[in-house]
């Protein structure tokens, strides 16, 4: 007999990436771009900072809510990006995604009303429904080649019933950035239907426009306001495996956000937490850099994707994909499974974020090494010409 699981577990799907991504088990001519990490090691001052920790000893558990001193220096990082913030709103995660869970743990349960700015990562789309929430997506739309907003569309969706309104911005996979104005629609109008904003802002620092950084809805709202911001060390600091996250939280929630971490991870490791504030030391010099790196593997890619026939690109506007429609491909997985057999090519398919997303690709650009993108662009013309 089966084991019987909740039916909200038993149905969740599983990732189209890591199905893709099976398929080249076993070989090592695939050029893969279909996680959402560089192919650069972590900096060495991090790595060095870790390994003394571990010299040391320091293999105990930590406080709940994380060492008080990378607290502190998250609190003073994030103020000088944003404003003050104190370190009594901050709750050190282990990784982003952790941090995204409590949150939806913490705001949501059974019968719950989420909408969802999509397409977008699907672990933000699936983890309330673990929960037993309802999930209502809010589709992006295309205009000129542009990801944009509706605000009309959203002021009709998030209502009074509205628990939480989820927001990847920048967005994984489109790259779409919130402008401050439509940040201050949102966040009015939650305000005004009592709504629980959950931002996912994790790649605010790889943000291309005219600021070092895209605009955060820490620039507008007071800590009164129902906005928890989730953060990670993974992207801007090319941590992705240590799987070290943060929370911004109204300072009231220390405590049960406290609670949440204890039953689920206790705490994040502490020679992990050292490697944290040796990046925050370093982020002054290090983030621009690697930003201004990303930028110029965007334009490669998308200036070598826009000269495909059949495949229709924009430049994001923060993030580290691209996001590319391929005429004439309406099932994504199957194309994407097709490129890594046939021709050693590692990209996402669109359906992994959603339905919004189906005929697209994603390619994430952060590499070192600007000839995997040149190489992978020549795959990929020799898929679209076998196709045809």
């Amino acid at each position: 007999m089966t084991p019987t699981i909740r039916p909200a577990v038993q149905t969740l799907p599983a990732s189209r990436i890591r199905d893709v991504a099976n398929a080249a088990i076993g070989r090592d001519d695939v050029l893969a771009f279909w996680f959402g990490e560089s192919d650069e090691v972590t900096p060495a001052p991090i790595r060095e900072a870790a390994a003394e920790s571990l010299a040391r000893g320091e293999t105990f558990y930590s406080h709940n809510l994380g060492l008080a001193s990378l607290r502190e220096g998250l609190a003073a990082y994030v103020s000088r990006l944003h404003g003050p913030v104190s370190e009594g709103r901050i709750a050190v995660t282990a990784s982003g995604v952790t941090g995204l869970m409590l949150a939806m743990q913490m705001l949501a349960g059974p019968g719950d009303e989420v909408v969802a700015i999509t397409p977008v990562w699907p672990n933000l789309t699936a983890q309330p429904v673990v929960q037993g929430a309802r999930v209502r997506r809010l589709p992006l739309q295309l205009e000129g080649g542009r990801w944009c907003l509706d605000l009309d569309r959203l002021r009709q969706a998030v209502g009074a019933r509205t628990r939480v309104l989820l927001v990847n911005s920048p967005n994984n996979p489109t790259g779409w950035t919130l402008t401050r104005g439509e940040q201050q629609a949102i966040l009015e109008h939650c305000r005004s239907t009592g709504t629980w904003i959950v931002a996912d802002e994790v790649y605010e620092r790889l943000y291309y426009g005219s600021s070092s950084v895209a605009p955060s809805f820490l620039d507008l709202a007071s800590d009164a306001d129902r906005l928890v911001v989730v953060h990670s060390f993974s992207k801007s600091f090319l941590m992705t495996g240590w799987r070290l996250g943060w929370l911004v939280l109204p300072s009231g929630l220390l405590e049960p956000i406290g609670k949440l971490i204890e039953f689920t991870s206790s705490c994040c490791p502490v020679f992990v937490q050292r490697g944290g504030e040796a990046a925050l030391a370093l982020a002054d010099e290090f983030v621009p850099s690697l930003r201004d790196r990303l930028l110029a593997c965007r334009d490669r890619l998308v200036t070598g994707l826009s000269g495909l026939p059949g495949v229709v690109v924009g430049p994001p506007p923060g993030g580290m994909y691209a996001f590319c429609r391929v005429e004439g491909v309406d099932d994504s997985l199957a194309f994407a499974k097709r490129l890594v057999v046939d021709h050693g090519l590692g990209l996402a398919p669109g359906c992994a974020f959603g339905p919004e997303g189906e005929g697209w690709l994603r390619w994430c650009f952060a590499s070192a090494d600007p000839g995997r993108i040149d190489e992978g662009l020549r795959r990929l013309a020799r898929g679209l010409a076998a196709r045809r």
